[in-house]
């Protein structure tokens, strides 16, 4: 079982390589997951992306098979833990996803490494956090009674349409959630309400492709339009139908709009 030792925590990660050996040179994908989901989560992205590029994901502090995490966690902590996690895959230039609070980890990380990145896709995440919404119930079921199995029933609701998930797959994702350690939880959500990347992302020239859910309980359309207007090189769709967990219920799709995405790069076969 791989692990990245930070000297804090160790994080648990997987690398998929299953590239032709004649498609040279092989660039790297790295994955970083939002609150509540692990590395898992990127499994239905493979497919479209396997055949041209390594892709790499790891679970968050305190997911999957990852150590908690401390009173340590931060937005630049977690770009420090990506950025090592490059250098332990041997990848000096990478193509960065996150989602939700790994899209704010992504932000922050093109922003103080862009030299790291040669690309920047960004879904369900938020470049301002005192703006997302419907966050005062976390506290309250992580602490109460019905504990994280709670909050991760209330959270599903806000991550998926009914229907959008077969039955066992979302038995699977609520399993997930349920079993993330409260503390690094809770301190996740602590850091990201109080970060705020406005003021920093005009300079930002590392080519984004945002992809962004209609219906968001947590994050508005109007919020990525701001994002989307504050970047100089970013291009943004909007999916209709689909709530926060769009990486995971709509797989295939954001896949396949990365993949154009990359292949408009340059980065294709």
């Amino acid at each position: 079982m791989p692990e990245l030792k930070t000297g804090t925590h160790n994080l648990h990660y997987e690398i998929i390589d299953l590239t032709a050996p004649w498609a040279e040179p092989v660039e790297t994908i790295l994955f970083h997951h939002g609150v509540g989901a692990n590395w898992r989560c990127w499994l239905g992205w493979a497919a479209a992306l396997q055949d041209r590029y390594r892709l790499v994901a790891f679970d968050l502090p305190g997911h999957g098979r990852s150590q908690p995490g401390d009173g340590g966690i931060t937005i630049k902590a977690m770009v420090k833990d990506t950025l090592a996690l490059a250098d332990a895959v041997d990848c000096a230039k990478f193509h960065l996803v996150g989602e939700s609070v790994g899209g704010t980890v992504a932000l922050q990380t093109a922003i103080l490494h862009p030299d790291r990145l040669l690309s920047l896709t960004v879904s369900n995440g938020a470049h301002v956090g005192g703006g997302i919404q419907n966050l005062d119930f976390w506290h309250d079921m992580i602490g109460g009674e019905g504990g994280m199995a709670a909050w991760s029933d209330r959270m599903m609701e806000h991550r998926f349409f009914p229907g959008a998930l077969s039955a066992d797959v979302a038995d699977w994702y609520r399993a997930q959630q349920a079993g993330a350690d409260p503390d690094t939880v809770l301190a996740l959500l602590a850091t990201l309400v109080g970060t705020n990347l406005s003021a920093q992302l005009s300079d930002m020239a590392v080519p984004t492709l945002l992809m962004h859910p209609d219906s968001s309980p947590f994050i508005d359309v109007p919020t990525m339009a701001d994002l989307y207007a504050r970047l100089p090189n970013a291009q943004m769709r909007i999916f209709p139908h689909a709530k926060h967990g769009l990486p995971f219920s709509h797989a295939e799709a954001c896949s396949q709009t990365m993949r154009t995405f990359l292949d408009g790069l340059g980065g294709g076969a």
